[in-house]
């Protein structure tokens, strides 16, 4: 196994100067550091976990906790905090609470036995985490006090709102899935706060909803803006059954720019996190507190894009007026 003393053998230094380099402390010039890494990675060098933990008191593994890891955004989401931890040589333990409360609270102590430096939180829905004797970050949404980063679901709400306005619609429905998650609330509220007061908006919820959603398109309602690719895909399923056509009859947009939503027919109109930005402020949030230092921009929101698919168009009675005769 390469030691450190060896990597300082070949560079000629100290193996002090080395363990700095290697961990980024104390004061050692970036033409050293690039030369001590360079030869670290040459000769396969990994640094022992339980040396560390016995020298500084830290193992230098993150504890990971998911809401969902069979909804295809949060898988999306622990990969990508894996990779920028890993960019700071740091580990990930990953845990499911399986849409429970109470086992997240569950992983959360299974985290804790294992010995993690601090903990990334992406919270079930309408819950908050216990406190925790480690450093911790929530990932969840500007309305909740504890948020740590998140996308900004408002601001992504209101987007897809502006729109659905744009091309022409005046009698909307807003569907979202359970009326406990925050996350959906402030996409709700973003999408409400960019449609003005003179038009015609129903808000619904959960299964009754997805029915009562085609109920109003049947009764002349042109769009639906479900708070999720995945209610969006279910409401198509629903629309297709009756035989409304999107995006002839109604226009139909999600939430979250899921893997499906470029592949369903007609594609999905929907809002994209930033995920890499999300990940990378997290990763340096639990790493300053771990540090013992104040995080920079904790608690602010990240941007969302509004991705334009063919699931949405110009209301078709607008077209009919608009064709010569």
């Amino acid at each position: 196994m390469v030691s450190i003393k060896q990597i300082a053998n070949d560079i000629g230094v100290s193996t002090a100067t080395i363990s700095n380099a290697l961990t980024g402390k104390g004061r050692v010039s970036e033409e050293l550091v690039t030369r001590i890494r360079a030869r670290a990675d040459e000769l396969g060098y990994r640094p022992s976990t339980a040396a560390r933990a016995l020298k500084t008191g830290q193992t230098g593994i993150l504890g990971l906790v998911m809401p969902d890891l069979t909804n295809p955004l949060f898988p999306r989401i622990a990969q990508t905090l894996s990779m920028e931890a890993d960019k700071r040589k740091l580990g990930i333990l990953i845990a499911d609470s399986r849409g429970s409360a109470d086992e997240q609270t569950e992983a959360l102590r299974r985290l804790l036995d294992r010995g993690v430096d601090g903990l990334i939180v992406v919270p079930q829905k309408g819950t908050t985490p216990d406190p925790m004797p480690v450093p911790i970050a929530v990932l969840n949404t500007a309305s909740d006090p504890g948020n740590s980063v998140s996308a900004d679901h408002a601001g992504g709400g209101a987007l897809v709102a502006r729109h659905i306005l744009d091309i022409g619609h005046r009698k909307i429905v807003i569907l979202g899935g359970d009326e406990v998650s925050e996350v959906q609330r402030d996409r709700i509220a973003g999408m409400r706060s960019a449609l003005p007061s003179d038009i015609d908006v129903d808000v619904f919820w959960g299964e009754a909803g997805i029915e009562r959603s085609v109920e109003k398109v049947q009764a002349g309602a042109t769009a639906i803006m479900a708070t999720s690719d995945l209610i969006a895909l279910q409401v198509r399923t629903e629309l297709m059954r009756v035989q409304i056509s999107v995006p002839d009859q109604v226009s139909l947009t999600g939430f979250d720019n899921m893997s499906f939503s470029s592949i369903m027919h007609p594609a999905l109109t929907t809002v994209a996190q930033n995920v890499d930005e999300i990940a990378s402020r997290a990763i340096d949030i639990i790493s300053a507190k771990i540090s013992g230092e104040t995080p920079a921009q904790e608690g602010e929101t990240v941007p969302m894009r509004l991705v334009v698919r063919q699931s949405t168009s110009i209301p078709s009675q607008l077209l009919t007026r608009r064709r010569p005769q």
